[in-house]
């Protein structure tokens, strides 16, 4: 079954390499900004992180920019059947070319990021997981030439990654304001980072989540966190 539900939209999967998973719908319910007007999704895939962010942020423009055409075209098709479909939008570019006259309060990407790994033998998933060190260069000096002087980058990442985008982004005036360690559950290491980062410097602040209090069982935290989305909570 290609369609995932949620309670104020619909998500058809079909055509995207890469499919609605925990580390995205984490992303999107986690990031955050005062006053978010303008949002931009960096790789949106099936566009679900641009559809959370559109109801969690009501008075947003959310945009979003995805480099697979086949996804593209089916995250828009997502974004007309939704009720936010006014203000949600989709450019089938890749980021490195994506401009727009207007600067960004918040810009989220749950990015590829196998870097150096293997190469996928399917291209276009190869595309969706996979990055070179350059690309994450890339993501945080695009994200700074499209913030705006209040603006927050969002990113979720492995530990590694998210901390080589924290001192990439120092170099552009960018500083590390909200750290989230993502857990499994409590006896296992974090295997994520999400991570927030602003140009205006703010007192770093770190806390720990955990998906899984047991077995097949959400802790209360994952719960409360997804539970203006998932139909099962």
């Amino acid at each position: 079954m290609s369609i995932f539900k949620f309670k104020q939209f619909e998500v058809d999967q079909a055509g995207c390499a890469m499919k609605i998973n925990t580390d995205g719908v984490l992303l999107a319910a986690m990031a955050n900004h005062e006053e978010a007007e303008n949002i931009l999704d960096i790789g949106s895939g099936t566009g679900v992180i641009a559809l959370m962010l559109a109801q969690r942020f009501p008075e947003a423009h959310v945009h979003a920019v995805e480099i697979d055409q086949q996804a593209a075209e089916t995250a828009g098709k997502n974004f007309k059947a939704s009720v936010f479909n006014d203000r949600l939008t989709i450019d089938h570019v890749a980021i490195e070319q994506y401009h727009h006259q207007e600067k960004f309060d918040m810009i989220v990407s749950n990015p590829p990021f196998f870097v150096n790994d293997l190469k996928n033998e399917e291209a276009r998933k190869g595309i969706a997981r996979h990055a070179d060190h350059h690309f994450f260069n890339m993501l945080v000096q695009k994200s700074n030439e499209l913030l705006s002087d209040s603006g927050m980058l969002w990113l979720i990442l492995p530990v590694k990654q998210a901390n080589e985008v924290v001192l990439e982004a120092l170099k552009c005036q960018i500083s590390l304001v909200k750290r989230i360690y993502i857990h499994s559950d409590e006896s296992k290491a974090a295997f994520r980072q999400v991570i927030g980062l602003g140009r205006i410097a703010h007192p770093l602040t770190e806390s720990h989540f955990y998906i899984y209090q047991s077995r097949g069982k959400h802790t209360e935290s994952y719960e409360a966190l997804l539970s203006d989305f998932f139909l099962a909570y």
